[in-house]
């Protein structure tokens, strides 16, 4: 049997091929239909030649949400039938590094789905170490809020709100407002419980910091950014720094969480930083970055890198169920898989033009 699939080529756009059906190859996989799959920032640089490890003839995709259609003998935990997110990062759960809550370096799994191995923008995929790796849907939650937990919402809650130390009364600076970006304010946001890891019956933002700052070029997507809680934009380019500075007493922010992946945005947070405060960067850098430790030495300030875990998938489902936190306004556009390249990509690839965020592929 066969099936459709967007396959990587090596050049700037990628094809629609035909493959055979994935079987089960290990007791610990499954085998899943899609639902809904999306279209990611690194498929993007993925295209245009940033990830190495991704070869010619990949299926591309690593966020999605499916029906269990068939699992090997040692899947316990899902059950043909079971809608179920696929978690971004493929974890072994018993590696040294599964053990040590960073699974993106599994020795089996990490980013391996649309990089090293085929993804999810095909009718069907195999999900290795389907135990942990597979989630089930909850109800209550839109088909959008759970594609969003794949990937969008686990890294902009432990790349950026995390490791970006945002804690009660701080001043956060956001800078991108793509998906990822406004996914950082969303938990930015939202209550202690993202911090904490539990639910409490805390009224939402009781413990969020006293200011987001979102930056960046796309009106639209500025605008955006007030809709899901940021308390001030700024456009980026010549007076930012000092807008920046305006608002934080000249001190600036005590987080400064990049989510662009270019030097001129890593630069920018070097300039907003705060004596004491943390740069997180999330952006996937595809050239080098100047590091300005000639200012920055004696500031006492953190620098944090992060691959998303995605350990945080049972808290978010969690947060979604109980109507908590909602994402899936992030999902700006959504396309038949028949209009997966001119529709979805083309779309996706020029999104300011379209005033687009995240964009899905739906295959029913």
């Amino acid at each position: 049997m066969s099936m459709k699939a967007v396959v990587y080529t090596g050049s700037s756009l990628p094809s629609i091929e035909e493959r055979p059906k994935p079987q089960l190859l290990k007791p610990t996989d499954a085998i899943v239909k899609m639902i809904k799959a999306s279209i990611c920032g690194t498929d993007l640089h993925i295209l245009k030649g940033d990830v190495p490890t991704c070869a010619k003839g990949t299926i591309l995709g690593h966020e999605g949400l499916a029906v269990v259609e068939s699992v090997g003998a040692s899947v316990n935990a899902v059950k043909p039938g079971d809608r179920v997110v696929i978690s971004a990062i493929t974890a072994c759960s018993s590696c040294k590094f599964c053990r040590k809550g960073m699974p993106s370096h599994c020795v089996d799994g990490g980013w391996i789905l649309g990089n090293t191995i085929d993804g999810l923008q095909a009718e069907y995929a195999r999900i290795p170490h389907a135990n942990a790796s597979l989630h089930l849907a909850v109800p209550g939650a839109s088909d959008a809020d759970l594609v969003m937990i794949s990937d969008v919402l686990p890294t902009s809650l432990e790349c950026g709100v995390q490791l970006g130390k945002v804690e009660p009364g701080k001043t956060v600076a956001v800078v991108g407002a793509g998906p990822v970006g406004l996914g950082v304010v969303l938990n930015a946001g939202t209550t202690t419980c993202l911090l904490c890891w539990r639910l409490t019956d805390l009224p939402r933002g009781l413990y969020s910091p006293s200011k987001i700052i979102v930056i960046d070029l796309d009106e639209n997507r500025l605008q955006q950014a007030l809709q899901v809680g940021a308390t001030h934009i700024i456009k980026s380019g010549p007076g930012a720094v000092e807008r920046v500075m305006e608002l934080t007493d000249g001190e600036g922010v005590d987080a400064a969480i990049e989510v662009v992946g270019v030097g001129a945005t890593f630069k920018l947070c070097q300039d907003i930083v705060a004596v004491g405060g943390t740069i997180a960067n999330l952006g996937v850098h595809g050239s080098k970055v100047d590091l300005h430790l000639e200012r920055l030495w004696d500031h006492n300030i953190t620098i944090t890198t992060r691959l998303v875990d995605t350990v945080s998938c049972p808290l978010l489902l969690r947060l979604a169920e109980s109507g908590r936190l909602r994402a899936g306004n992030l999902a700006t556009h959504t396309y038949k898989f028949s209009e997966v390249l001119n529709g979805a990509y083309g779309t996706f690839s020029a999104a300011a033009q379209h005033n687009a965020l995240k964009v899905l592929i739906d295959f029913e």
